[in-house]
């Protein structure tokens, strides 16, 4: 509705003064609810109920409406019906109120009228300069100082900790059960925000305003949707400069998808393979259960700092339970190396029967023997080779008489190695529990849980390095658009002109209309000739015999020609032919595709993966989000299962990468530079060839968009 700023959410999220527009004394009202939550958590500003039937409400002076009001209100919550609303704004008077939380449902999401309804109340809030949040949500808390802007009867049952954790949430039955589990888990809030229809402020803002809140270390956020995809990304780009990690459950589909088209990009890429990208580029953590939402929020508030990468130490006094969570370390993509030699040796000397590998088996020998556990982890870490260590102690953390043994552990091993983030799983107390919290350890019952979730934060601090870089080499002026208008249809010979102007090394082409066009086109090659039918009717050009590969010669380019003019229209006599495309034979090397997808909501998103049936069947492809430098495509072109094919395999050269690399960006800049021109793009194959001799495309698709304007709001 209007342009974010932190003035202005500040002022709405940290409220000096908050007026209760149909506040009420009648409790299980929502009017009553947000008075009576103020005043039993300590609010220490005013509290101006409006409600012109009362002259107190809940012990307070009440006021007839906003108008009467003898000073600003910060905050204003609507508690009234839909109809109302506008009409309670209208009474305010310009600068007097900062911010608005409107709880009432019947606008948008009840169809047309209320939609209108909706629009007649930001209309309203935006000639007083007030920023809404909903309508038709649950409010907010900002729990450190006491606001509690909600009718949501989570609170009145137990106040959740402050902390450091900001929480939005799209859905307020969500946010209220959210809520509660961050009180089960002892996890402390900075905010709870839950934004309903987002009219005006919606959970991008909320992220933007976190991003830049000094009471947040973490942000936990839960979508259903996005509207604004430049802004969502603006927010976790705000979120990975501030160092803060983000947790995002998204959930549902857009109902602006991704429409399959004549290309394996458009087919690829539906909703949730974009919104993964999204995450993964600008190094926000996908949780894919409301467990591991928890687990990683849980996570990253109570490690002050993430694993720096996936060097995993497991330490443990059950050898089955060590080999279960090996495996659990293996499917999260965690390495575990032994420990050093002198360290193994060590640990045999003491305890002949322990295994000194990793994982580390000391067996109930360290029930027995205290020192035990301090000194055979101090000897894993001594060197540097772990980036997190976790521990198993089965029900031995329920003995009291133990207890003073696993916290001296804790406390000593934190205080000598602050660098390494420590899990411990056992079955303590939950006073227990929260002690070793307190000491930066995270505690789980579940020892798999441990593992998957040091499994999804390790390296976060590397990969938020990795995002910058990416972003940092990202050259948007490399590739300014010309004016040269779009043509209605592009041919392949036309595609590769367009590749060469985006930057990408294209493979030399001419379109033949005839045979002695086509013997002239060959000549300049100084090679053996590809020819390929160009026709706008045919898209599997084989099948219908429209490819000859490596021909020389006058007398077989003329027979080639021919043959393929005979074959084509044999198959499809009612194609269109433009003639006969002529490249060089190229080289060999690794067939790779890569395509550009106009998505609805955040524009133009590259596809890259191996050519043939690994796009065809088994879908092995990665996303970004154009434009992107070379440090984030090489991330993609890694982050394929078939990268090891791209290494060199069964002795095969490895590939130029770099070069792949450098066609990527490039074609992402192109893409985002002329993102109202192409709904579009396929480069297939791209080839990949030895390392030191670049890559090469060969045949591409370009499918401009009819309304000169990508649907994303360009």
């Amino acid at each position: 509705m209007t342009q974010l700023s932190d003035s202005s959410l500040s002022r709405l999220f940290s409220p000096r003064s908050i007026a209760i527009v149909g506040a009420s004394a009648t409790p299980g009202k929502i009017g009553a609810m947000p008075v009576a939550l103020l005043r039993q958590h300590g609010y220490d500003g005013r509290i101006l109920p409006i409600n012109p039937r009362a002259g107190a409400i809940q012990d307070l002076p009440a006021f007839p409406d906003l108008a009467a009001l003898d000073a600003e209100a910060d905050l204003v919550i609507l508690a009234v019906p839909a109809a109302h609303a506008a009409q309670a704004l209208e009474r305010a008077r310009p600068g007097q109120v900062g911010g608005a939380v409107v709880f009432t449902s019947g606008f948008s999401e009840t169809g047309a009228s209320g939609a209108e309804m909706q629009q007649h109340l930001c209309a309203v809030a935006r000639e007083r300069g007030i920023r809404l949040l909903g309508p038709n949500c649950l409010g907010f808390m900002n729990v450190r100082r006491n606001v509690y802007a909600t009718f949501s009867p989570a609170p009145a049952n137990g106040a959740v900790a402050p902390g450091g954790i900001g929480m939005v949430s799209q859905s307020g039955a969500f946010g209220a059960y959210a809520y509660s589990m961050a009180r089960e888990r002892g996890l402390g809030l900075s905010h709870w925000i839950s934004t309903g229809n987002e009219a005006d402020i919606d959970v991008a803002d909320c992220i933007e305003w976190l991003a830049r809140d000094a009471d947040t270390r973490v942000i936990m956020a839960y979508m259903e949707g996005c509207r604004d995809g430049s802004k969502l990304r603006r927010a976790l780009n705000a979120a990975r400069d501030a160092g803060k990690p983000v947790v995002v459950t998204k959930i549902g589909r857009t109902q602006a998808g991704a429409q399959a088209a004549a290309s394996h990009t458009a087919a690829l890429a539906g909703d949730d393979a974009v919104y993964d990208a999204l995450f993964r580029q600008y190094g926000a953590l996908r949780a894919r259960t409301i467990e591991e939402f928890f687990n990683l929020g849980y996570a990253l508030d109570t490690w002050k700092q993430a694993p720096q990468g996936k060097r995993l130490g497991i330490f443990t006094i059950s050898g089955g339970v060590g080999a279960l969570m090996a495996d659990e370390a293996e499917e999260a993509g965690l390495a575990l190396p032994e420990p050093s030699a002198p360290a193994q040796a060590r640990l045999l000397e003491r305890v002949p029967f322990a295994s000194a590998r990793n994982p580390v088996d000391v067996t109930g020998q360290a029930v027995s023997e205290p020192g035990l556990l301090l000194a055979t982890a101090e000897d894993m870490l001594a060197d540097g080779r772990y980036d997190a260590l976790a521990v198993f102690l089965a029900a031995a953390g329920s003995s009291e008489a133990l207890w003073p043994t696993f916290e001296a552990f804790a406390r000593q091993l934190q205080a000598r190695h602050p660098g390494v983030p420590l899990a411990i799983s056992a079955l303590f107390p939950p006073a227990r529990r929260r002690e070793l919290e307190r000491l930066g350890c995270l505690v789980f019952a579940d020892p798999s849980a441990a593992i998957r979730t040091i499994g999804a934060v390790a390296g976060s601090a590397a990969s938020h390095a990795d995002a910058a870089a990416g972003r940092e080499d990202v050259d948007e002026s490399a590739w300014v658009p010309d004016a040269a208008p779009v043509l209605d249809a592009y041919n392949e010979v036309q595609a590769m002109d367009l590749l060469r102007q985006a930057g990408l090394p294209a493979s030399r082409c001419a379109l033949a209309a005839d045979a002695d066009a086509a013997v002239l086109a060959a000549a300049s090659l100084n090679a053996p000739a590809v020819l390929k039918v160009v026709s706008p009717d045919i898209v599997h050009k084989s099948d219908a015999g429209g490819v000859k590969l490596n021909v020389s010669g006058e007398d077989a380019l003329r027979r080639a020609y021919a043959d393929i003019m005979a074959s084509v229209r044999r198959h499809r006599p009612d194609a269109r032919i433009d003639g006969v495309l002529v490249a060089p034979m190229a080289q060999k090397g690794v067939e790779c595709i890569a395509g550009v997808h106009c998505d609805p909501v955040f524009g133009p998103v590259v596809m890259f993966g191996l050519g043939g049936v690994f796009v065809e069947v088994l879908k092995d492809v990665s996303f970004r989000l154009a434009p992107f430098g070379r440090s984030e495509a090489l991330a993609m072109i890694r982050e394929i299962k078939g990268y090891a094919l791209l290494q060199g395999a069964r002795g095969a050269p490895p590939c130029d990468i770099g070069a792949l690399a450098d066609a990527l960006a490039a074609l992402s800049r192109f893409a985002h530079a002329r993102r109202g021109d192409f709904s579009s793009m396929e480069v297939n194959p791209l080839l990949a060839l030895p390392e030191g001799q670049g890559a090469l495309a060969l045949d591409a698709v370009v499918i401009p968009t009819a309304t000169r304007a990508c649907g994303h709001s360009c």
